[in-house]
């Protein structure tokens, strides 16, 4: 299934600060977390993430500290700030937003097919 470039950068922020907001993780682990929370349909690399990662960083709203894999390798963990968690919480009001006006257009709609709903 093709995703939209759009959609993806316009989520791409809300849904990294909603991974971090369980827990801290390194980036390998937050792209194989959206991965996981789109059943494989968002597949992010490296490429996507690591600007994000550093443009989020500048705004303060995860912060970078190095640690140690279980195999012994330096790796730097992300985890949510203060600020984040507000960015957070208001990128989620309006997302709840567009979703609730999606889901009142659609119910009026008739849908084209059975299968999942593909991105422009």
């Amino acid at each position: 299934m093709h995703n939209g470039k759009c959609l993806v950068a316009a989520s791409a922020t809300t849904l990294v600060l909603g991974i971090l907001g369980d827990g801290d993780l390194h980036g390998y682990a937050i792209i194989k977390r959206v991965g996981e929370l789109s059943d494989g349909d968002l597949r992010w690399n490296e490429g996507m993430l690591y600007p994000l990662l550093h443009r989020l960083e500048r705004l303060g709203y995860p912060q970078a500290s190095w640690g140690l894999s279980k195999a012994g390798r330096r790796r730097k963990q992300y985890s949510i700030t203060e600020e984040g968690r507000g960015a957070l919480a208001q990128r989620q009001k309006q997302w709840a937003i567009v979703a609730d006006a999606l889901r009142q257009a659609w119910e009026t709609s008739r849908p084209t097919t059975e299968t999942k709903p593909g991105w422009a």
